[in-house]
């Protein structure tokens, strides 16, 4: 009788498991899947001097700076980005001097982000840093020229007298919140 129930216990264990080629077969499906469908990001910490933030990228980051138009308000705005499997990830900021008109420029930048994909908003609160500046947080959806399907996750918000636009945008397939907020939360201005 003890050596049939060890054959029935030996047979029950050798059930729960599966074989060998199973597994490999699973593991392989598993790293190709997350290989064709994610971008390869290589998380950088990239230092912003003027002004002065942190911030994570997913590859190499270019910078450069240009005059806009904020609804009247003309300034240089400075952008640093970075784009990764045709998903762009950027933090612009201006300089506005005059504290009434940081509020205005401010809704402009979010305007404008929003104008130029056609997004409408699906989603949006108001966050506290750690350093206690409060950013808008928004996710939106839109469209390129081609029709094709964007997502937008961004944060705006001052700091002393520089006005941050910290944007994750792409494809709606490539982009997913996880790696929107990676970026995201990685941002502390200084």
């Amino acid at each position: 009788m003890r050596a049939g129930a060890n054959l029935h216990a030996a047979v029950t264990i050798h059930a729960m498991f599966p074989n060998k080629f199973f597994l490999i077969g699973l593991v392989a499906a598993i790293f190709i899947a997350s290989t064709g469908c994610s971008p390869n990001f290589n998380w950088r910490e990239v230092q912003g001097t003027d002004p002065a933030y942190t911030v994570l990228l997913p590859a190499k980051p270019s910078s450069h700076s240009r005059t806009v138009d904020l609804d009247g308000l003309h300034v240089t705005m400075t952008m640093t980005a970075a784009e990764t499997d045709d998903v762009n990830f950027a933090v612009a900021s201006i300089k506005v001097d005059d504290e009434s008109q940081r509020y205005a420029a401010l809704l402009a930048m979010q305007k404008a982000m929003l104008l130029n994909i056609r997004g409408d908003v699906a989603q949006q609160k108001v966050i506290t840093l750690k350093d206690g500046t409060t950013m808008t947080e928004i996710h939106a959806t839109g469209k390129t020229s081609s029709g094709s399907q964007l997502s937008l996750f961004a944060r705006f918000g001052e700091h002393g007298q520089d006005i941050f636009q910290v944007v994750a945008l792409g494809p709606s397939d490539k982009l997913t919140s996880e790696i929107a907020d990676t970026f995201l939360s990685s941002f502390t201005p200084h």
